[in-house]
């Protein structure tokens, strides 16, 4: 729901002037570096592959409506996305547990694998660019990112009528937050 005029009025227009400033600065700079982590492994994974691979190692083998449905997207850009993931050997199509005729995508070893060591880079690279934070100061940040991409997600969701995407990321979040979302500036 969109706020009322009087509510935008009542906030400080500098304030929300230098906020939505900084979101775009934020956004070019993440996709310019594409928060892709340090060394040889900077770069390395596109975010529509990290997001999807991060997702099954959460959640574990899915089908497409679901892992689209989890991530607030369409099924077909799902599929799009996770071809080029088969082909390389990092997700594997495999027959559903309880329902052989139906196909599910799971991680394989290789995805598991690849995922571990873009993470680990990502962290270094999480590590670098907070330097001089404190301990509080990164969970207060993720907390308070964390809640801008939930809002971010389910207003996307109203205006799209898909449910609001879930956030997920391996230890992408701060103690007692959603978990990081697929709907973020640089998404």
């Amino acid at each position: 729901m969109p706020p009322s005029q009087d509510m935008t009025t009542a906030l400080d227009p500098g304030l929300l002037d230098a906020l939505q400033h900084q979101v775009a600065v934020f956004a070019r700079r993440a996709e310019q570096t594409r928060l892709g982590g340090t060394g040889q492994l900077r770069n390395s994974m596109d975010r529509a592959a990290y997001l999807l691979l991060n997702r099954l190692d959460q959640e574990g083998p899915m089908g497409v409506k679901a892992l689209a449905a989890g991530m607030g997207i369409d099924s077909s850009t799902v599929t799009r996305q996770v071809a080029p993931l088969v082909d390389t050997g990092l997700v594997k199509r495999t027959s559903h547990p309880e329902d052989g005729r139906a196909v599910v995508l799971q991680l394989s070893q290789r995805g598991l694998a690849r995922l571990e060591e873009v993470r680990a880079s990502r962290r270094r690279l999480m590590v670098e660019v907070t330097e001089g934070w404190t301990p509080e100061e990164r969970e207060a940040f993720c907390t308070l990112l964390t809640r801008f991409n939930t809002a971010l997600s389910a207003r996307q969701s109203a205006h799209t009528g898909h449910a609001p995407a879930e956030s997920g990321g391996a230890g992408g979040t701060a103690p007692g937050t959603a978990p990081e979302g697929e709907s973020s500036p640089a998404s």
